[in-house]
């Protein structure tokens, strides 16, 4: 038997792009803010993760042009080594008293953070309490620790404390979860969580990948949102949706950072942020500090488009953020109602197993601060079409 065997066998992708349904990997040729170009034709982007609408804001742009023109292109290195910059440093900094932390480390990617902190803090004899929802990279970072992983039904906490009932008491432990959970849009029952970490005595982290910018008073996250900030011991969040930029961090206490800095592996081999998307995570600090006005438009657009939603007879679930899931239900339904909303001129998500349940796949919708009310309209006129003709509502 070849290696490649299971590689030839996969037909499954050939079959749907055979059939002209493909959703994935979708080239875009032009970006204008909450507008693209594939292919030569204009969609309206309602699948970003562009939350504040900063990649185009000028003040971030000319921040890039001048970190690219004073350090280049590259650092050709890891943190550890010559890959550190006074730029990285600079953000580390900005995004501590931003989080309202002692300290903070940038990595070069979300994913990289999360995988580096929880493989380095959950050792032998630790446990590791997630949620089943939790993104990715937590799950990866999980099969890398040395310590025992336990999974509890999601947003459960009567099943999250039978978990932590089983362990011995003086055992290190961890639980871990989305603070925004993007396939659903819902907001973690971060007061549940963080009532059960100190009744028995364990740590928190948030990965607010989809919360920072977005919720709490400041954009702060979902910690700030709940009044928690003193009761979480890390966050996590990347800068790859609402700071406009690539890369990611943790957030905690000085000696976490500093134990971290000299054992993630995904910190220590891995070549460092470039230096024109650290210049734009700190433009996009300042923006999210002079302009308040876009996380209100932000919210006033979520609403907007979650009300015009429901109106039409869709299933939103429990949507409570700018995600904004449409379930359709099974995945060739969903594949011909997704196919014909981008030949409208929409271009949204599909989600489909293992991220969700087989009979539950849904379009994911993102709000951004600078779409127009003309173009959320516009989005609902579409889906009203279409969700007609093809009996969705």
């Amino acid at each position: 038997m070849s290696l490649f065997d299971k590689c030839h066998g996969f037909t499954q992708a050939r079959e749907v792009m055979a059939q002209g349904y493909y959703p994935y990997f979708q080239p875009i040729e032009a970006s204008y803010d909450t507008e693209v170009v594939i292919r030569g034709e204009r969609k309206i982007m309602v699948g970003s993760n562009n939350y504040l609408g900063l990649t185009h804001h000028p003040h971030v742009l000319e921040a890039a042009e001048r970190a690219l023109k004073r350090y280049g292109s590259g650092c050709t290195g890891s943190r550890f080594l010559n890959g550190t910059l006074d730029l990285h440093e600079e953000l580390e900094e900005r995004l501590a008293r931003f989080m309202g932390y002692e300290a903070a480390l940038v990595f070069s990617t979300g994913f990289q953070a999360n995988l580096g902190a929880i493989s380095s803090l959950v050792g032998r004899n630790d446990h590791v309490f997630s949620d089943k929802l939790n993104h990715a990279s937590i799950v990866d970072g999980q099969r890398l620790a040395s310590g025992e992983v336990h999974r509890f039904a999601h947003a459960d906490m009567v099943a999250l404390e039978r978990e932590l009932q089983r362990v011995p008491e003086q055992a290190g432990k961890l639980i871990v979860s989305d603070g925004v959970f993007s396939m659903e849009g819902t907001i973690v029952n971060l007061p549940g969580i963080v009532g059960l970490a100190e009744k028995y005595g364990a740590e928190v982290l948030v990965d607010d990948a989809h919360a920072i910018g977005v919720l709490g008073d400041a954009g702060g996250g979902t910690a700030q949102h709940f009044g928690l900030k003193e009761r979480v011991s890390l966050t996590m969040a990347t800068f790859s949706k609402s700071l406009a930029s690539i890369g990611g961090v943790i957030a905690g206490p000085e000696p976490v950072m500093h134990y971290l800095r000299h054992h993630a592996r995904s910190l220590i081999f891995s070549a460092s942020m470039p230096p024109a998307s650290v210049a734009t995570v700190l433009a996009a600090l300042d923006v999210i500090a002079a302009e308040p006005e876009r996380r209100e438009r932000l919210w006033r657009n979520t609403r907007r488009m979650q009300e015009g939603l429901i109106s039409l007879g869709y299933d939103i679930a429990n949507s409570q953020t700018p995600i904004v899931p449409i379930v359709v239900g099974e995945v060739q339904h969903m594949l011909v109602f997704w196919k014909e909303l981008f030949d409208a001129g929409i271009f949204t998500n599909p989600v489909t197993p293992p991220a969700v349940p087989e009979h539950s796949c849904r379009l994911r919708i993102s709000l951004m601060a600078t779409h127009t009310d003309d173009q959320i309209d516009a989005v609902l006129d579409a889906l009203s079409r279409v969700g007609k003709s093809m009996a969705v509502i």
